[in-house]
Order: C-alpha cells, then sequence, then structure tokens
C-alpha cells in the first residue's frame, strides 16, 4: 500500500474550521485523507504548530522550507516523493498518485425547494 505524508502550514487543527475565516478546501482536504484511510492507505499528516519535529526530521522539507520559506506548505509526499507543493491535492490526484483501483464516488446532491413554506403548507410562515 502506499503511503501519504501531508506536511502543513501552522493551524490550529486539520480541518481548519475554528479559525474566523473557514477555507473550504480544508476540509475536503480532511475528508479526502479519511477516505485515503479507509481504503487501507497509509497517511500521516503533520501541522508545523503542532509537530515540529516531523519537519525537522525529513531532510526533503528542511531543503525546501530553507529555500522557500513557509509558503512551500503544505508539501505533500507519495512513497517519499514529492508530488505536491503549495496546495492541497484533490481526490482524483490522489487516485492518479496511488496508482490503485479507486474510484470517486459522485458527491451526494441536495434537492432544495424553495416554493413551499417550512411547514410544506404555503402561506403558514
Amino acid at each position: 500500500m502506499p503511503s501519504i505524508q501531508v506536511f502543513d502550514k501552522p493551524m490550529c487543527c486539520s480541518t481548519g474550521v475554528c479559525g474566523p475565516q473557514v477555507d473550504p478546501v480544508l476540509p475536503r482536504f480532511a475528508a479526502d485523507l479519511d477516505w485515503l484511510r479507509s481504503q487501507g492507505v497509509s497517511v500521516d499528516r503533520f501541522n508545523l504548530a503542532q509537530q515540529a519535529d516531523a519537519f525537522v526530521k525529513n531532510a526533503a522539507v528542511q531543503e525546501l522550507l530553507t529555500k522557500k520559506g513557509i509558503d512551500c506548505l503544505p508539501l505533500t509526499f507519495v512513497d517519499g516523493q514529492i508530488v505536491a507543493e503549495s496546495e492541497y491535492p484533490s481526490r482524483e490526484k490522489f487516485i492518479e498518485w496511488t496508482r490503485l483501483p479507486f474510484t470517486v464516488a459522485p458527491f451526494p446532491s441536495l434537492s432544495i425547494v424553495t416554493d413551499t413554506g417550512c411547514c410544506s403548507e404555503p402561506g403558514c410562515c
């Protein structure tokens, strides 16, 4: 099975939902990593604010941080090779890089009814 490592910028949490502005990419990315784990892929995610030792132990991460600074983050590795820099890859990219027979399930759609009130009775609200 492939292994994936992600080195994040300093954040309060991996989903980014506790900050003043939610980056919609972060919850999607966290869900994609959970999905990869559910498929048997080894996934490690490191936050610079909470796990600085992982950044120090990885020579490639250290080199990029020295050359480019914190803007190179997030860094994504697949089987020890850097596959993405300064962006969160999509689930489709992970499928391509891991070469596993995954398929991407479509996201469920929500139907929104706008022509009725909250009680389904016209004029009640």
